[in-house]
């Protein structure tokens, strides 16, 4: 595999490219904790860079909660987020949850960097945080947690306006079925409108750890799905064969509308084997799949990267892993 770490579980990723060094950074929790549920809770960012994708050299951790202060808004967790580069400086934007709240109202705050190693929390955190005009927020009796979390940032390559697309729930509609991607737009990175969704509720109760990307003048918009989070529609639909891994939708305009292709996964089973999966080119240019290793046969977590696998891209869009 692309990554394993001896004393840590691995699970979602991102990338920031620079020259031809692809950085990942991911979250990473101690082996030693044994049980893997406890990871989110024990949860840092760590980083890796590689000139192949297939060999990484491990660099000093990127970011951690801020446990010595109680009020911030990630005293207990620092999730999942993206990277971009702006006038010579890296941006990353991430997920927080606050220990006084158990973690389950998520927001979304900002490091930058001068050089991918050193990162500096900017200190009006949180930037982006849910609009009850669109989208849920905490109702336990509804959903498990307030979702607004992953952050997927990119400049949009007509406007030079900045957007993020995050992992939300609309406000109504079945519960089960009320996953969207959030949508929030800026012109400095810094002060954020958050917008309506860009993706129609019905099929998810969340769409995790979206991804877009431009490949060949269209427009993807990657995400994941645990099976027992299809919505009872989408069960009915294609006779309850609930899959758990990477989706993906279909745009001919950056913002959308979002449609999907397919109800078959980019990559998916039953099992959940595979997760997260992000696309990523290498350094010839040809865009390569990778995700991490879930769970295996038995019910085991895994907790490493995979290798990259080459994408194809269908005549109509569709996406296949070759």
């Amino acid at each position: 595999m692309a990554l394993h770490l001896s004393d840590k579980w691995v699970w979602d990723f991102w990338f920031a490219q620079d020259g031809p060094d692809t950085h990942l950074f991911y979250l990473q929790a101690d082996r030693a904790l044994k049980d893997e549920r406890l990871r989110h809770w024990n949860v840092s960012v760590g980083h890796a860079v590689s000139q192949d994708l297939h060999h990484w050299e491990v660099l000093p951790d990127a970011l951690r909660p801020s446990a010595g202060q109680p009020d911030a808004f990630d005293s207990y967790t620092t999730w999942t987020g993206s990277i971009v580069r702006h006038e010579s400086r890296w941006y990353m934007f991430y997920t927080g949850g606050r220990r006084s709240e158990n973690g389950l109202v998520q927001r979304i705050g900002l490091a930058t960097s001068d050089d991918l190693l050193r990162w500096h929390k900017y200190p009006a955190n949180p930037v982006i945080t849910a609009d009850p005009r669109w989208y849920e927020l905490l109702d336990l009796n509804v959903w498990h947690d307030q979702a607004w979390r992953d952050p997927c940032v990119f400049r949009h390559p007509e406007t030079g306006q900045f957007h993020a697309f995050i992992t939300a729930r609309a406000k109504s509609g079945p519960p089960d079925a009320r996953g969207v991607i959030g949508h929030a737009v800026s012109s400095d990175l810094l002060h954020w409108e958050v917008q309506p969704p860009v993706t129609e509720p019905g099929e998810f109760g969340h769409m995790e750890v979206p991804q877009w990307v431009a490949i060949n003048g269209r427009y993807y918009l990657l995400f994941c799905v645990p099976g027992e989070h299809a919505s009872q529609a989408r069960r009915a639909r294609l006779g309850d064969q609930p899959t758990t891994g990477t989706h993906y939708l279909a745009a001919d305009s950056p913002l959308g509308p979002y449609r999907y292709l397919t109800d078959t996964f980019l990559a998916g089973d039953r099992a959940g084997s595979l997760y997260s999966g992000k696309l990523v080119q290498d350094g010839a240019g040809r865009w390569m799949f990778m995700a991490f290793r879930n769970f295996n046969d038995e019910g085991a977590f895994i907790g490493d990267i995979t290798d990259p696998m080459p994408l194809r891209v269908e005549p109509d869009g569709r996406l296949m892993i070759g």
